[in-house]
């Protein structure tokens, strides 16, 4: 007797990385949201209200579908504090060259002591 090898429907056909550039951005939001303890409504002011919250708020949201043009880069990447290339990246739009690229962008954090401890 031949056993049916799998009931899961067959893959679509074309590529499936079309997915991927929009999932990094979101992912890329999210998490930098989340590291530096930012708000949507921070994110848009840092962003000088080119990016408004609702729009952050949105990219984040897990599920949610987002797009970025070539002129909200700039910004989206000076609210999330990022070089301009990570978020180009992530968004799979072409990459330009950027000075401020090798720039780290780990969290701030603070370290707390005893005031005994010197």
């Amino acid at each position: 007797m031949i056993e049916p090898r799998s009931r899961m429907p067959p893959a679509p056909a074309g590529p499936s990385l079309l997915l991927v550039p929009d999932e990094d951005l979101q992912g890329l939001v999210r998490r930098r949201l989340w590291e530096l303890a930012r708000t949507p409504g921070e994110a848009s002011r840092l962003s000088r209200w080119v990016v408004p919250p609702e729009t952050i708020e949105r990219m984040a949201r897990i599920g949610a579908r987002s797009f970025i043009s070539e002129g909200l880069v700039e910004f989206l990447a000076r609210a999330l504090g990022v070089p301009e290339q990570r978020v180009r990246r992530a968004a799979g739009l072409p990459q330009v060259d950027d000075p401020g690229e090798d720039i780290a962008t780990r969290p701030h954090l603070r370290l707390v002591r005893d005031r005994d401890d010197k």
